[in-house]
């Protein structure tokens, strides 16, 4: 520790500015150069979800924004101090609403990313301005106070700290194909009728007998599946409201009840929610209109950003921008997930609002799915519950690596842990979690 010195995060860095400003809409095109937006930047990674992209020309018109592999982004607004590096893969690209950092030759961008999401979450949060939108900007990042070891010391902690995010990417990596591989089988048994279109050729089974034998062997003159039914979504699916107790009754807030927003979605892939950027307490949930959501429960965010999906992992409530979605008449809870997500676009297309675009009640009631059977309904649910299962797995043990992770950062800089020890924890953790 004595040989750490302080420094501001201006003093280290070649250059620090600012995204794009400015309004973006009619600027977004098909394909062309990456635009990442705050969303898109997560605590030590670029979330792939979602990117935006601007023709070369624009791009050449606000090339003050441009970036490149090695920059450290931070997020403005929306997770204030959110940070990651630019990686490899975005060898050209564009941004708005983030903070850009290019570092100077006395720190590893790496080490600069990990410090900003765990040791500088204090400046950050006492920084953060703006009555409506709230958001940490390039000034106050300019002043962001750096202890700083020597580089070889910097790598060394890089080095034990990127062993837990290998291991968290690998549990998304097989989350992404997990999902994948349940909205496959989704989407052949009740979207494409793929079972059904099968036995109409004379294909040879390819599923159990018993779940085999539930599907019929040709479809009616709509193209459904005999004996399927066209219904209102609301016919399977009763809608929950939330609520917000007043933010200006300290008692009602950083409770144990976590409390979802639509800045708690979880990516396509991670399917549930297990934590929320804000919790409440009793006396706050009993002092608004929001339940709380069981386990199996779907989130739709309903109000703004609207169509945004989580499946409840752990028991919580909800802003009242969102509805919670649970199935009529013992319809299973996964399989109303899976079934609301082919809706989406559907859902989408028919919002309304003069200011924000909303999804309500009666929105529900005018999309029409086709029903199947209770009894194929159930098969689907037995027969993607472990999949589903992994992934819960998975995200608790990427949250345990990540707690552990942010944990040794700033223990190793106050000098409660040294490098060895903090590498022997590491080596510890992460061979639990294989």
């Amino acid at each position: 520790m004595l040989e750490w010195k302080k420094y501001t995060l201006e003093e280290l860095a070649d250059e620090i500015t600012v995204g794009f400003v400015g309004s973006m809409a009619s600027e977004y095109i098909e394909g062309g150069i990456p635009f990442l937006r705050s969303l898109n930047v997560e605590p030590l990674r670029i979330n792939q979800n979602d990117i935006k992209y601007i023709s070369p020309e624009f791009h050449q018109r606000i090339k003050k924004s441009r970036l490149t592999p090695g920059d450290v982004v931070i997020v403005r607004t929306g997770k204030p101090g959110a940070c990651a590096v630019v990686p490899a893969w975005l060898s050209d690209a564009n941004c708005s609403d983030l903070v850009i950092v290019r570092c100077g030759s006395k720190i590893n961008t790496q080490f600069l990313a990990y410090y900003i999401n765990t040791v500088s979450s204090g400046h950050v949060a006492s920084h953060i301005v703006g009555a409506v939108q709230q958001h940490f900007n390039v000034g106050a990042a300019r002043t962001l106070p750096v202890y700083l070891p020597p580089l070889d010391e910097q790598r060394a902690i890089v080095e034990t700290l990127a062993a837990f995010d290998k291991k968290i990417e690998l549990n998304r990596q097989m989350n992404e194909t997990l999902e994948a591989t349940v909205r496959a089988i989704f989407k052949d048994w009740f979207v494409d009728f793929g079972p059904t279109r099968a036995k109409m050729v004379g294909t040879k089974p390819y599923l159990a007998e018993e779940i085999w034998n539930l599907f019929p062997d040709r479809l009616d003159d709509e193209g459904k599946p005999k004996g399927w039914t066209a219904q209102p979504l609301t016919e399977l699916i009763d809608l929950i409201g939330g609520g917000t107790p007043k933010t200006s009754i300290a008692e009602y807030w950083h409770g144990e009840i976590p409390w979802f927003s639509v800045t708690d979605v979880p990516s396509p892939s991670d399917v549930f929610v297990i934590c929320t950027d804000k919790s409440i307490s009793k006396a706050g949930l009993d002092s608004c209109s929001s339940n709380l959501l069981s386990v199996g429960t779907t989130i739709i965010t309903a109000r703004g950003t609207v169509g945004k999906l989580a499946l409840v992992g752990i028991e919580m409530a909800m802003n009242q921008s969102c509805y919670g979605i649970t199935g009529k008449n013992d319809w299973p809870d996964y399989f109303i997930h899976f079934l609301v997500k082919t809706a989406i676009l559907d859902l989408q297309a028919r919002t309304h609002g003069s200011v924000f675009d909303t999804i309500t009640r009666a929105t529900f009631e005018s999309v029409v799915v086709v029903q199947p059977s209770l009894a194929q309904a159930h098969a689907f649910e037995a027969s993607v519950t472990p999949l589903l299962a992994r992934i819960h797995s998975n995200l608790k043990e990427a949250q345990t690596l990540s707690a552990t992770r942010d944990l040794l950062l700033p223990k190793l800089m106050s000098g409660e842990i040294r490098l060895r020890d903090a590498a022997l924890t590491a080596e510890a953790v992460l061979a639990k979690a294989s």
